[in-house]
């Protein structure tokens, strides 16, 4: 009797879903202490412009998991045969988010509350209500039909799992109808991929649609200096490097306080090449950011900063050299480049695949280079498929490939 009463005294309120949220659940901070969840500045901007189908691009620790979380077991309460899924990268990862997320805050729900909700299936994966309504975690839930979805770290899913990725997109994305609500939040994870093909598509309608369907992506960005907390009073000298990228963002329209470039230099510091990644300051800059394995990505940084990537036309007077990457079941690649007067000049590139050694031998003669030398990988040297005697640098001999070298390159520390 005594929840019932507790109820009718809250009633109008909880007919406030923005109140609900704001004063029902609880979560853990990020020192481990139980705190009252209230939605922060870009939970709060997100709430108040949410669509059917909301793609957000963001940096790091900006609380849209645990929102979304939050959100759908506030749906699942309030609303009878409501089911919620979420997907995260791996199995352990969605028993971690359901179990500090969800089942927290569902524990730690007034005791009124959960009584007239109680669960009647309450495990590592799922939670189900009595109202008929569920909320349960994986890494696909393709046969299941959904009013919400959440898909977690979908650039992470992208760039590891681009099979498991695409999984998602024909089979979860298809289990939500028309209608209802979809979730897609990520760093970024590299200029390809699910999660990069995704957001390039809402972004271009963003820009173009007046008012977007109920099944078009809608794109959001939040961006670091966008997060009042990621300012420090430390100061620190800052380097002409850093003063030249906050100009170029002035350029953009965003002024940065002396406190926001302190924390911005002391935070880079820590992330290196990964900074523009987890920290992006717009969409493009996250894109651009070095996925895991890349080589020379900091390198390369440097030469665009530097004005190096322009184009370089071929100077007779100077031999072409050629350096190969022999493509099997990929492609085969080929850059030329001369040493004119010392400097380093990349002036050509190709590619194919699935092409013969007369090909390429009619590719080279083609350009009319001046060629000096042809640099294969160590790996030149092995025996073809198909041939029992011929080796690839046998074989582009043959062709009129010559002087071919075959060195061995080391990767870079």
């Amino acid at each position: 009797m005594e929840q019932v009463q507790t109820y009718q005294a809250l009633e109008e309120k909880l007919r406030d879903r923005k109140w609900r949220l704001n004063n029902l659940y609880y979560i853990t901070d990020k020192k481990g202490k139980k705190v009252k969840f209230k939605m922060n500045w870009a939970q709060e901007d997100l709430y108040n412009q949410l669509h059917y189908f909301n793609v957000i691009l963001k940096a790091r620790q900006l609380g849209f998991t645990t929102f979304v979380m939050i959100y759908f077991l506030d749906a699942c309460l309030f609303n009878s045969n409501h089911s919620a899924g979420v997907i995260a990268h791996t199995l352990d990862d969605a028993k971690k988010l359901f179990k500090k997320k969800i089942k927290f805050a569902y524990d730690n729900l007034p005791d009124w509350l959960k009584e007239l909700r109680p669960a009647k299936t309450d495990s590592a994966r799922t939670l189900e209500f009595e109202n008929g309504s569920s909320i349960y975690v994986g890494t696909s839930l393709r046969s299941d039909t959904l009013q919400k979805l959440l898909i977690s770290e979908y650039g992470k899913i992208s760039a590891k799992y681009p099979e498991k990725a695409r999984e998602i997109k024909t089979g979860a994305l298809n289990a939500v109808e028309s209608g209802q609500q979809i979730f897609v939040e990520s760093t970024a994870e590299g200029k390809t991929g699910e999660f990069f093909e995704l957001y390039e598509k809402a972004r271009k309608l963003l820009d173009s649609v007046a008012q977007l369907a109920s099944m078009q992506p809608k794109a959001f960005f939040y961006g670091w200096w966008m997060n009042p907390d990621y300012r420090t009073d430390d100061a620190v000298i800052i380097t002409d490097e850093h003063n030249k990228y906050f100009d170029e963002l002035e350029t953009q329209g965003i002024e940065l306080s002396e406190e926001q470039k302190y924390w911005y230099v002391l935070k880079s510091e820590q992330q290196g090449d990964d900074m523009s990644q987890e920290y992006p300051s717009s969409p493009e800059e996250a894109f651009q950011g070095s996925l895991k394995g890349a080589y020379y990505t900091k390198q390369m940084k440097k030469v665009r900063a530097n004005g190096q990537i322009c184009h370089l036309p071929y100077n007779s007077k100077y031999p072409v050299y050629t350096w190969w990457d022999l493509g099997t079941n990929d492609l085969m690649t080929i850059w030329f480049y001369q040493n004119i007067k010392g400097k380093h000049c990349l002036i050509d590139y190709e590619e194919a695949s699935e092409e013969g050694w007369d090909f390429y031998s009619q590719l080279l003669l083609g350009k009319g280079y001046n060629y000096i030398q042809h640099n294969f990988p160590h790996d030149g040297n092995r025996r073809m498929r198909g041939h029992k005697l011929f080796t690839d640098k046998e074989c582009a001999q043959d062709a009129g490939i010559r002087p071919i070298r075959g060195k061995k390159i080391k990767s870079p520390d």
